[in-house]
């Protein structure tokens, strides 16, 4: 599935993964390929994306995702990049 972070400054993240973790105010979740239509909002915690190159993980500040048709978009405040 195709994944995009942004930042109101930049572009973090583009690219193709198998999986994203998210850390939702009610709590963490994950997003798998086919996933159902969501959009939440996100608190500050970490964010952990798996594609072919490896695991990433990045501290995010607070923001929303939305996740439609294999295609996840995350708008954040901020990112640390681990």
């Amino acid at each position: 599935m195709q994944l995009e972070i942004l930042t109101p400054d930049e572009k973090v993240y583009e690219g193709e993964v198998s999986s994203v973790s998210l850390p939702g105010i009610d709590g963490g979740f994950q997003v798998l390929n086919n996933h159902a239509p969501v959009i939440s909002a996100l608190t500050e915690g970490v964010l952990r994306l798996v594609s072919t190159e490896g695991t990433r993980e990045m501290n995010i500040k607070s923001g929303f995702v939305e996740v439609l048709n294999n295609r996840v978009v995350v708008l954040i405040e901020g990112a640390d990049v681990k």
